[in-house]
């Protein structure tokens, strides 16, 4: 399986994350040069070598007429709400109380988010890229809104904020898009310490609409003093993320590095690594019960009904109870989310008094579908491969069907299916 991993054992932000994944392109000079054709025109974005504790990466840099996001604060650990690199110039998303002393005009002008929409849909992207960069900025958008206590539509941005951001997330966008991997896991996210200045004053870290964007993901902080993920960096993240966790195992092809402007004890990058999976191990879990006075066919039914409601597997083992009476135990192997409404269910079609619950992980190999073509007609094959397995099993109706209109034994109809789906 195609499979992204992104370490963000030093956070992430949305320039770095740019720079991390162009990193992984075979021409990542043409990538900017069709990113510079979409964007607007005062907004460039450009890429370049950067070393950092003797480690060379990539660097990205957007302006905007010219000139970048200016600090609110020049201290060496504090960054600035709203978002971008480890510099962290953050982009002020507030209505009210925006910093007035910029040298430039254009800082003064504010965009709600349907400009930012109007921007990104006139774009000449592709159309999910443009919808996936909208989807990403209103969760930014949603975020600040709650952070602030106003509608969505009430929230506006910094222009010069707003546009660097649309510059990053776009490019991501556009990258994943290019990269198409099949699979996306994010390490747990390291989101600094400390303070962060902005227009309203000093918050801590992870700023509020991190924080927000944030839940439900594994975090930490550290010894660090600074914010290390951004609010554009934790939106990209949770759009984009199939899992959280460590790397699975997998062989890298490829290796991004994308820098931070800022020096820290630690080396400031993202790292994207690219390549092939094994396979995946996920945390599931079981259901167990047991039951003495349960017929065979309600037992079957309990079984049909678990399975057409999302459970991953059900099966059933014949068992002795107590004073030696047969009995059967039924496991229902679940996810997380799934095993309330599923025990509820067990509780429903069965006689059972009582379920355990046990937390498991498992390996799974990554599996796809093809269709073979062979004399006998067209055969769906599936193909489970991974950990140096490779499995191919004909569907069986298929194989069937095409051995009773043929006249020939099922397992020629099998074999011939099987063998002409390694061609594909």
């Amino acid at each position: 399986m195609r499979t992204l991993f992104i370490d963000c054992s030093m956070g992430a932000a949305g320039d770095m994350l740019t720079a991390a994944l162009s990193d992984l392109l075979p021409d990542k000079e043409a990538f900017f040069r069709e990113l510079k054709e979409a964007l607007p025109e005062n907004v460039t974005v450009s890429a370049e070598k950067t070393v950092k504790l003797g480690v060379t990466g990539c660097s990205v840099r957007v302006l905007v007429d010219g000139c970048e996001e200016e600090s609110l604060d020049d201290h060496d650990h504090e960054h600035h709400h709203h978002h971008h690199d480890h510099d962290h110039r953050h982009h002020d998303h507030e209505l009210d109380h925006h910093h007035h002393d910029h040298d430039h005009e254009h800082h003064h002008h504010h965009a709600s988010l349907s400009d930012i929409e109007a921007i990104i849909a006139g774009m000449p992207l592709p159309g999910g890229v443009k919808s996936k960069a909208v989807s990403v900025y209103r969760m930014i958008a949603e975020a600040e809104s709650e952070v602030h206590g106003r509608e969505v539509g009430e929230v506006h941005f910094h222009e010069v904020g707003a546009l660097d951001a649309v510059a990053d997330v776009c490019a991501v966008c556009l990258l994943m898009e290019k990269l198409a991997p099949e699979r996306v896991v994010v390490s747990a996210v390291h989101v600094g310490s400390g303070h962060v200045r902005c227009a309203h004053g000093i918050l801590p870290v992870p700023a509020p609409a991190t924080a927000i964007l944030l839940k439900g993901v594994p975090t930490y902080g550290g010894e660090i003093e600074a914010e290390l993920c951004t609010p554009t960096g934790a939106a990209l993240l949770r759009a984009f993320a199939d899992s959280f966790g460590p790397q699975p195992v997998m062989s890298v092809e490829r290796i991004g590095m994308g820098m931070g402007r800022k020096d820290l004890p630690r080396l400031n990058c993202v790292r994207a690594l690219i390549g092939e999976s094994a396979g995946s191990r996920e945390s599931v879990y079981e259901l167990v019960c047991s039951m003495d006075d349960i017929t065979g066919e309600a037992l079957a039914f309990a079984s049909e009904e678990l399975l057409s409601a999302g459970a991953l597997d059900v099966y059933t083992l014949p068992i002795y109870m107590k004073k030696g009476r047969p009995a059967y135990e039924l496991c229902c192997i679940c996810r997380e989310e799934d095993r309330e409404s599923l025990a509820a269910l067990i509780f429903r079609h069965t006689t059972t008094l009582g379920i355990r619950e046990r937390k498991c992980g498992r390996y799974t190999l990554r599996r796809r579908e093809v269709r073979a073509s062979t004399q006998y007609g067209e055969i769906g094959v599936k193909i489970s491969e991974g950990y140096g397995t490779v499995r191919r099993k004909a569907e069986y109706e298929d194989a069937a069907g095409a051995a009773r209109k043929c006249g020939t034994k099922l397992s020629e109809t099998v074999s011939e299916a099987e063998k002409q789906s390694e061609n594909l």
